[in-house]
């Protein structure tokens, strides 16, 4: 047996029945699903420049199409797990995760909103 014995943390986490190995509740994975299905614009991400930087990209790009969508930023890290995302940042349209890892340019960003949103 080795000191990273990742096979038993793996069947750990299935048996938890949740991506956090357990740590989690039936009532937050609850919350934090039905957070996932709500319509609008997210970043997800601790808050670093990185973040910011693709948050400000969105805005302006929300700006340019002339939607009014107020961005949340989602720091809290169960729920940008309950998502699947492990590399942040992340950009969520509509529950769906569009982008993730990187920061976007603006065009970029409305590139994928014109094609998320129709």
């Amino acid at each position: 047996m080795g000191l990273f014995d990742f096979k038993k943390k793996k069947e750990k986490s299935k048996e938890a029945g949740c991506c956090c190995g357990g740590n989690c509740t039936p009532e937050t994975m609850e919350q934090a699903e039905q957070e996932k299905a709500q319509t609008g614009v997210k970043v997800l991400g601790s808050g670093c420049v990185k973040c910011n930087q693709l948050e400000a990209a969105t805005a302006e790009a929300l700006k340019k199409l002339g939607m009014d969508t107020a961005i949340e930023h989602v720091t809290d890290f169960e729920k940008i797990a309950a998502y699947g995302v492990m590399s942040t940042p992340a950009l969520i349209v509509d529950g769906k995760v569009v982008s993730y890892g990187k920061v976007l340019k603006k065009e970029e960003v409305i590139e994928i909103l014109k094609r998320v949103r129709g």
